[in-house]
């Protein structure tokens, strides 16, 4: 039976959730798409890890200029003794190269095996240098600064910082099997990262033939990719066997790519940040953080893995729409469609999930045209709510 998958939507205008739709099927059996369908969300997780950090920072538990083996003491050694946190949530640590860190991507099921390879690693580049994109591994570095300073693991704090606080009805990293039956099955090509298993020496053969459209595009924006750096930072060998819809995997944490959510819980998440860190009398985030965190970080010199300028917060990105980039507005989005965001200079909050799709590391044009239209019409209704 042929479906085309289903997604949810979630918006919250000036504290209130205004808009809450779900449609589709949740899986090829052709069966509805629920009220309480998760689904997994890939790196759109990675802005739930920035927030948990963040959340930490405002506690005085680290700081953004902290070193990190100041708190994670194994991690200074193959020339990482001086990168900061700040480098990590801005992608400049270059430590972005999980392909050369584990020999296969089974490997990211096992926190520990991972962790011990990112402390033997030597960063692909000086830090600083380049901004990166950690695609796979930003989760890993965050988690771990955040289990170090904390002493919780990575799905305790979601639960007991996010979840609990905020009353979410669906957001795991690393999910109890008594949930995993809300998670929508992934509908996507089993093999969809075949262009990205070539040996990264060469980048010949099937890579180069199937990045040459790829690359004719971003030459018209005068864009070079750095097809080495791409494939370094989001092909683990074996990433076309990978699962990351099988009950394995979402029963593991890998904060850049794993989160399994509704939508409204992401809403809900991002509309706390879009009211200046606190929702309905909770508070996550002190303003004077919050403004910390989503300043737009200056670019390094060069750029690796994504050629294009992200906009990077602390560990959220611009938001792009079809009708251009809200200037205030950060979040993350996702491979296959996925994700959320918040505007605090029109308290609003977008989220959406899907389970079909491709697009790019950062979302499609489904995002992008729900986004547009959501700003359009929070924009037809400008004046902020009374204090």
């Amino acid at each position: 039976m042929l479906t085309s998958g289903g997604s949810a939507v979630c918006v919250y205008h000036r504290g209130r959730c205004v808009v809450d739709l779900w449609g589709g099927q949740r899986d090829a059996a052709g069966h509805p798409w629920l009220v309480d369908t998760m689904s997994p969300s890939f790196s759109t997780t990675k802005g739930v890890a920035s927030t948990l950090l963040h959340i930490m920072v405002d506690r005085g538990l680290l700081d953004y200029d902290d070193r990190v083996a100041e708190h994670w003491p194994a991690f200074g050694q193959a020339g990482k003794e001086a990168i900061t946190v700040r480098q990590v949530l801005a992608h400049q640590s270059g430590l972005y190269h999980i392909r050369q860190m584990i020999d296969d991507a089974e490997r990211m099921l096992d926190w520990e095996y991972v962790i011990h390879a990112i402390e033997r690693t030597e960063p692909a580049h000086p830090p600083g240098e380049r901004t990166g994109y950690h695609g796979l591994t930003y989760g890993y570095l965050v988690g771990e600064i955040l289990q170090r300073v904390t002493g919780q693991s990575f799905a305790q704090l979601v639960a007991e910082e996010l979840v609990g606080p905020l009353g979410l009805d669906g957001m795991f990293v690393g999910a109890p099997s008594s949930e995993l039956h809300r998670a929508a099955e992934l509908m996507w090509p089993r093999r969809m990262m075949r262009p990205l298993i070539e040996a990264r020496g060469s980048l010949s053969g099937s890579l180069r033939r199937a990045s040459a459209p790829v690359e004719r595009v971003a030459s018209w924006f005068g864009v070079q990719l750095d097809l080495e750096s791409i494939v370094d930072a989001l092909a683990p060998h074996g990433i076309d066997r990978f699962d990351f819809g099988s009950e394995e995997t979402l029963r593991a944490s890998i904060p850049a790519a794993n989160g399994l959510f509704t939508a409204r819980s992401l809403a809900r998440m991002y509309a706390a940040l879009a009211g200046g860190g606190e929702l309905d009398g909770v508070r996550l985030l002190s303003e004077a953080t919050l403004d910390r965190a989503t300043r737009v970080q200056g670019e390094a010199a060069e750029r690796a893995v994504i050629p294009f300028d992200m906009r990077w917060r602390l560990g959220y990105h611009g938001v792009f729409t079809t009708r251009g980039s809200p200037a205030q507005a950060f979040g993350h989005f996702g491979f296959g469609g996925s994700g959320g965001w918040a505007d605090p200079s029109r308290e609003l909050a977008v989220a959406m999930i899907v389970n079909s799709g491709l697009g790019t590391p950062f979302g499609d044009i489904r995002i992008a045209r729900i986004s547009a239209a959501v700003v359009q019409s929070a924009d037809r209704h400008p004046q902020r709510r009374a204090a």
